[in-house]
C-alpha cells in the first residue's frame, strides 16, 4: 500500500498555533464510518452522542519538561536536547538539534549540570549520559516540547496538558484529550457516562512521518503503557452490558488493541507496545474514536484510515478544510462512529 494514498495538502494557515481560551469550544466533525456521512458540531456537545453507561477511555499521561537547552562545552554552540527514553542509570536516548554539531564524547552544559554524548544514531538521535538523573534537570531547566509545527513559543505549559493529566512521562500530549474541560467532564459524569483512565507515555517519534514507500514496511516506536485492573474492569463491565466504548485518541487505541492481542480481553497490565495499525487491521477493543486531524503520511492518519476507511477520512479532511477547521495538536477534532 503506497504511502502517497495518505498524503494531502494543508496550507499553513490551517495549523492551529494556539489553543482556544475555552478548551471545549473546539469544533467537532462527526463522521459516520459506515455511510460516510458528515455532521458539524462543537465538542461541548460530545455528551449528546453518548448514553448512560457508555465509557470514555482517556490517556492520563502528562507531558514531561524534557526539552533542554544547553551549550557545547568546547565551542559554546547552542544545543537543544529532547530526552526520549531512559536506557539505564543516567543514560537516555535523546534527540539533538542540530545533530551535526555533536560527536561522541562531546559535553553539553545545561545550567549547573551536563551530559556527555556516548554515541550517535539515525534521525538525529543520540545516547547521552547525564551527571544526574535527567528528571532532576527537567525540574530545574526543562521546557515542555511543543510540536515542531507550532511556531508560537509563548504557550503556557499547562495549556499543552490535559486537565486530567496525572503522572508525567510523555514527550508529546495526547491531544484528543485537550478538548475536555473540567466543567464538561462534570456534565458528562452527571449523565452517567463513565471515564476510564490508562497511561501511554508518548515519544517524540509520534511526529516522524512514514518515509518508506510501502506503508507496511514502516516500523513504529515502542511506548510504555499502564492500566489499573479497576480501570480495565469499567471497560469490561460496559462491554458486557452492551454499552459503547469510546477511545479518546490514537494512544488509547494502541493500548486497548495491545491488550486484546496480548490477553484477549481488557485487563490490568503494564509493559510496552510497538503495535502498528494500518488498513486491514481488525479492531477488537472499542466502538467509537475521538481524534484530532493528523499530519499527512503519519502513522496516525494511517491508523484512523484503518478504522474509518481511507476514502472516508480523506473526504472528511477535505470537508474540514472547506469549513475552516483548525488542524493538529491545538486544532479541532473528529468523532468517528
Amino acid at each position: 500500500m503506497k504511502i502517497e494514498l495518505f498524503d494531502y495538502e494543508l496550507p499553513r494557515e490551517f495549523i492551529a498555533q494556539r489553543p482556544l481560551i475555552n478548551r471545549d469550544n473546539s469544533r467537532l466533525l462527526v463522521l459516520d464510518r459506515k455511510t460516510g456521512g458528515i455532521e458539524h458540531d462543537f465538542f461541548y456537545n460530545i455528551h449528546s452522542y453518548l448514553k448512560k453507561g457508555d465509557v470514555l477511555v482517556v490517556n492520563e499521561s502528562g507531558v514531561s519538561r524534557c526539552r533542554l537547552k544547553g551549550k557545547k562545552e568546547k565551542t559554546g554552540a547552542n544545543i537543544e536536547c529532547f530526552v526520549l527514553n531512559k536506557l539505564k542509570q543516567n543514560e537516555y536516548l535523546s534527540l539533538i538539534k542540530p545533530s551535526k554539531r555533536i560527536k561522541p564524547y562531546d559535553r553539553v552544559i545545561i545550567g549547573e549540570h551536563y551530559f556527555t554524548v556516548k554515541s550517535k544514531l539515525d534521525y538525529g538521535k543520540v545516547i547521552v549520559e547525564f551527571d544526574v538523573p535527567a528528571e532532576d534537570i527537567f525540574n530545574e531547566s526543562g521546557e515542555v516540547p511543543l510540536p515542531p509545527y507550532i511556531k508560537n513559543t509563548s504557550i503556557r505549559e499547562e495549556l499543552y496538558q490535559t486537565v486530567y493529566a496525572n503522572k508525567k512521562g510523555s514527550r508529546a500530549a495526547p491531544t484528543a484529550g485537550l478538548h475536555f474541560s473540567n466543567e464538561l467532564i462534570n456534565k458528562i459524569e452527571k449523565k452517567g457516562i463513565i471515564f476510564s483512565k490508562l497511561r501511554l507515555d508518548i515519544g517524540l517519534d509520534t511526529f516522524r512521518p512514514i518515509t518508506e514507500e510501502e506503508v507496511e514496511e514502516h516500523r513504529i516506536h515502542r511506548e510504555n503503557y499502564y492500566i489499573e485492573e479497576s480501570e480495565a474492569k469499567k471497560i469490561r463491565k460496559a462491554k458486557d452490558a452492551g454499552n459503547m466504548i469510546v477511545a479518546v485518541g490514537t494512544t488509547v487505541v494502541r493500548v486497548l488493541e495491545t491488550l486484546m492481542i496480548k490477553h484477549g480481553k481488557i485487563t490490568g497490565d503494564s509493559g510496552n507496545t510497538d503495535i502498528y495499525i494500518y488498513p486491514g487491521y481488525n479492531f477488537k477493543a472499542f466502538d467509537w474514536l475521538i481524534t484530532n486531524f493528523h499530519l499527512p503520511r503519519s502513522t496516525l492518519i494511517v491508523m484512523v484510515s484503518a478504522f474509518a476507511g481511507r476514502e472516508n477520512i480523506m473526504k472528511a479532511y477535505d470537508e474540514a478544510k472547506k469549513n475552516g477547521y483548525r488542524f493538529y495538536s491545538f486544532g479541532d477534532c473528529m468523532l468517528i462512529k
